[in-house]
């Protein structure tokens, strides 16, 4: 993994919202009001594009309403964090892109059975998604094309997920805890993006200022924070909350390293 510092590329934010997004169904906050568009949150996805590679992070609910908005028209992998829905449950959607490689860890590719069963076995449902399941593990990296990508575990509550690490960026969401293997793997990253559901501490999930000490130990050039609930507040007010080089992410940003 040492040539991973050398790649530069692209990353969009297709979705920063919690499982539930934002606004929130039947809530009347002043956030699920909002008339800025950074409030506006879809299911957390990202889309990242190095080394001729387009590598999408997450495949929630939302997907077909990301994928459209933002044009998405060929995947050459999907990495899957967990097997919660928010993360994965738009999963079929994936049928128009051809051939599509997943990467996920035991448990989400049993899930993946379980809720698919028509996509694998001698009876395949005619026109369902084609995914190539890849079976991966912490700390054992694998390869997307030419591109180099490090698995790492995240405690999400009471179970191990993954974050990953593509040379000088790491995506980790949905992080309530950080070992210190994890934060090892993590110096010299450039480009952090963290979950940071909300202002007030949660049980599986950093709160704003867990995360904020988490980036400061990482130490990255700069850290964009993702997964918010409406608890989180407004981007205008919480963003000024912020240490300097640290920023909160928003659907549609595009940040490039």
């Amino acid at each position: 993994m040492e040539n991973q510092v050398q790649i530069s590329g692209r990353l969009t934010f297709l979705g920063t919202g919690t499982s539930i997004g934002v606004p929130m169904i039947g809530c009347g906050c002043e956030v699920c009001h909002s008339a800025d568009p950074r409030d506006r949150r879809l299911r957390c996805s990202s889309l990242i594009e190095t080394q001729g590679k387009r590598i999408l992070i997450d495949c929630g609910p939302d997907f077909r309403a990301q994928a459209l908005a933002h044009g998405i028209t060929r995947l050459d992998a999907l990495l899957i964090t967990h097997n919660h829905y928010d993360h994965l449950y738009g999963l079929d959607d994936v049928r128009p892109l051809g051939n599509t490689p997943v990467y996920g860890d035991k448990v989400v590719l049993q899930t993946i059975h379980q809720i698919m069963p028509y996509c694998f076995g001698a009876h395949k449902y005619p026109g369902s998604a084609t995914v190539e399941l890849h079976e991966i593990e912490a700390f054992k990296p694998f390869h997307v094309g030419g591109v180099d990508v490090l698995p790492l575990p995240v405690t999400h509550g009471h179970f191990d997920i993954l974050g990953y690490r593509i040379g000088p960026l790491a995506y980790i969401t949905d992080a309530s805890f950080l070992s210190e293997e994890t934060f090892t793997a993590l110096q010299g990253v450039d480009t952090l993006v963290l979950n940071a559901l909300r202002i007030t501490q949660h049980p599986s999930h950093f709160s704003l200022a867990e995360s904020i000490e988490a980036a400061e130990r990482i130490a990255a050039r700069r850290t964009f924070f993702i997964h918010f609930s409406h608890d989180i507040g407004l981007q205008a007010q919480t963003e000024r909350m912020l240490p300097a080089g640290m920023f909160m992410a928003y659907d549609g940003l595009q940040i490039e390293w």
